[in-house]
């Protein structure tokens, strides 16, 4: 009697004969943990090595970035498998949003290390979704902090507006916290910061589809398009301020995304008209208030002649001493600007108050 083996790669092992007798005196003689398997020839053992070894779909090695960078100031082992696909402040944005939802993180990013900032998210991302991204930039951090702060901002608007576009009220209630956060920065892109529709609903859709799963994407993917219609024919589905005061506090909550208990003390204290004005101050994106040192020989006009060398837009105050920025506090910072005590952060108000000198004096 001739018996072969095959393995799971489809090659043989060498004929092994033998009567049928002796092999089942054998297998009868011998006990079973005194047994040995045959051990696979060498092309399935190359075989398996390359199964194992092979990444996921979608997922590329880290480049090879020579020996001038590391990997570790990328923020990534060399080990650690990377997604080009993905658009990575977006991955970062959702994990911090995440993360903050939970009490483990604050939205602002900023940092004097800001390259360190910068290597953490990407460990956060890591460790959350099962892949990496590329490296952060300083701009990148800027507009992760823009996403994440303006969807903390108006999460109460978008979540209604989330849950409006969704089949049943269940749906929401129920939506994994990860898609949450995905659908609030793609409401939060298209509606907030007039991000391309296109755009925002294609990064957005394919993020959905590599942290989660393909039918996760198909979802994100028609609530986004949805939006965009409503949005173009300007009928999206916002509550009417209409009936007692108790519901009209509760319709301006959600358009301006305020707590209900605040607007109505608002209205209360301040009537309607200055509420309204309030919230829209509140809503508005803040900027950074800069106060040039004069105690050390500096004006600000020198203040101004480094923002420029630096490429950070501003805007001059009424008061003699400040400057007004709204973005590039990373570069102000890794430039040294405070720490050399060129300047320093300072409210406007604050600075009034400092300058105040009683007529006595």
């Amino acid at each position: 009697m001739s018996l072969r083996t095959q393995c799971a790669c489809s090659c043989m092992l060498q004929p092994y004969s033998a009567s049928s007798s002796s092999i089942t005196l054998s297998m009868r003689a011998t006990p079973t943990h005194q047994r040995r398997a045959r051990p696979p020839p060498p092309s399935c053992l190359a075989t398996r090595h390359l199964r194992r070894r092979r990444a996921p779909a979608g997922i590329n090695r880290v480049p090879n970035l020579g020996s001038a960078v590391s990997t570790k100031k990328a923020g990534m082992s060399k080990d650690t498998f990377i997604n080009l696909d993905v658009s990575h402040h977006r991955a970062v944005a959702v994990v911090r949003l995440l993360r903050i939802e939970k009490g483990k993180a604050f939205v602002d990013l900023l940092n004097e290390k800001a390259n360190d900032s910068g290597d953490k998210e990407i460990g956060y991302v890591q460790r959350t979704l099962g892949f990496s991204t590329r490296y952060l930039e300083d701009r990148d951090i800027r507009l992760v902090t823009v996403i994440v702060a303006g969807t903390v901002r108006w999460k109460r608007y978008l979540d209604y507006l989330i849950m409006s576009l969704c089949s049943e009220e269940k749906v929401f209630r129920e939506m994994e916290p990860l898609l949450l956060q995905i659908l609030r920065i793609g409401f939060f892109e298209i509606l907030k910061l007039d991000v391309p529709a296109y755009a925002a609903v294609d990064e957005n859709v394919r993020l959905a589809k590599v942290a989660l799963r393909p039918g996760a994407g198909n979802m994100v993917n028609a609530i986004l398009r949805k939006l965009v219609l409503l949005k173009e024919t300007d009928s999206l589905p916002l509550p009417k301020i209409e009936g007692d005061d108790r519901a009209q506090a509760r319709a301006l909550s959600i358009i301006y995304s305020h707590p209900v208990w605040m607007v109505r003390r608002w209205i209360r204290f301040h009537g309607k008209d200055e509420a309204l004005r309030l919230m829209n101050w509140n809503n508005s994106d803040p900027h950074f208030s800069l106060r040039v040192n004069t105690s050390k020989g500096y004006t600000r006009a020198d203040l101004v002649k480094r923002l420029e060398s630096l490429q950070v837009h501003y805007e001059e105050s009424i008061m003699d001493e400040f400057v007004r920025i709204r973005e590039g506090m990373q570069q102000v910072l890794k430039a040294g600007l405070l720490k050399d005590g060129i300047c320093a952060v300072q409210d406007e108000s604050a600075g009034k108050t400092a300058n105040y000198r009683p007529k006595w004096v």
